[in-house]
């Protein structure tokens, strides 16, 4: 499997916040070659902090002998503006200051990361692309990437995502930034600032991927005779610390930002009208424990998006269950 990490410059970035990026690197993955199967391209959008290769992420589906297998169906995947895993972000340097954004990286949406994509996308030369996929955060992308420019692809598959981020998600996201602006560090804006608050972050985001089923299912004591080391404790702080050796304070407060945003009806007269927009054939994938993103989100999508059908996974692994339910994912892609 030929895999391929590049980059793309873009010499100027209109943001839709009315500022402007200058020289902003843009680093993606190929799996596959492109030029041998271009009417088959599969363009993966990476959820939150995922990285642009996603046989690193989602081997499960990724791969030779898969459902998306780079031999057959050539795949994209572009890091995400904002991140910290090789595209322009809260530690790339400020042209006009010589030193990183950190905190003053400006406000992205995911109007400007669809932009971003297409950019990547008229690059390669690619013309109408075979499907967009993208779970949670990577379902707005693709959602906004069809709706800003229509005909983009042929396919559509939106996984455990919505029309737009509910209170209930601004509520996770701004717990988190509490969490990060807890941590002097960051607010002193230290250039490694921010690793207890990342922690912190990183346990209350767990609560809303997992949920109690997951939790109740995968982190139950041995002994009933504990006093301390509880299964479920230990387990947050690993995953805390997991993160902190793999992501960006900064970058995680950005995206955070860039998570509120979310809202297909803005400046588009409603929702219905946003949705009504992506031509697309789409395919809806609920998660019936997803507390997170409910499956009546994904309903409204399936009701609004023209060529649109619903499925749904049964899971006891709420949100994450986008990235853990392989079998059932591949099974309703394929059928459908």
């Amino acid at each position: 499997m030929k895999i391929t990490e590049q980059n793309l410059n873009i010499s100027e970035l209109q943001l839709e916040c009315g500022e402007k990026l200058i020289n902003v690197n843009v680093r993606y993955h190929v799996l596959g070659e492109v030029a041998k199967h271009s009417d088959k391209v599969v363009w993966i959008c990476h959820a939150f902090t995922a990285n642009s290769n996603p046989a690193d992420w989602w081997p499960e589906m990724v791969g030779i002998g898969k459902v998306f297998d780079p031999d057959k169906t050539p795949i994209v995947c572009v890091n995400i503006l904002g991140s910290c895993y090789g595209t322009t972000g809260p530690m790339s340097i400020n042209p006009q200051t010589g030193k990183p954004y950190l905190r003053n990286f400006p406000m992205i949406t995911f109007r400007d990361i669809a932009r971003v994509n297409n950019e990547v996308k008229c690059h390669l030369g690619i013309g109408k692309i075979w499907m967009i996929i993208g779970g949670s955060i990577g379902g707005f992308q693709a959602m906004e990437w069809e709706c800003m420019f229509p005909g983009t692809a042929k396919h559509l598959v939106l996984i455990a995502t919505s029309a737009q981020s509910s209170p209930w998600v601004k509520a996770f996201s701004q717990s988190q930034r509490l969490s990060l602006l807890a941590d002097e560090s960051f607010v002193r804006q230290e250039v490694g600032g921010g690793q207890k608050g990342l922690m912190a972050a990183r346990s209350i985001a767990l609560l809303s991927y997992r949920g109690r089923s997951s939790y109740n299912l995968t982190q139950q004591d041995v002994s009933d005779n504990l006093l301390e080391n509880y299964r479920a404790c230990t387990y947050q702080t690993y995953q805390g610390e997991k993160l902190v050796k793999r992501f960006n304070a900064y970058s995680y407060y950005t995206l955070l930002l860039t998570l509120d945003t979310h809202n297909m009806a803005r400046n588009r007269s409603s929702l219905q009208n946003a949705l009504s927009l992506i031509n697309a054939n789409t395919l809806v994938v609920g998660i019936d424990s997803d507390i997170l993103f409910p499956v009546e989100e994904q309903k409204v999508l399936a009701d609004n998006i023209p060529n649109a059908v619903y499925r749904e996974i049964h899971s006891q692994f709420c949100h994450d269950g986008f990235l853990i339910e392989y079998k059932q994912l591949t099974d309703i892609i394929r059928i459908t």
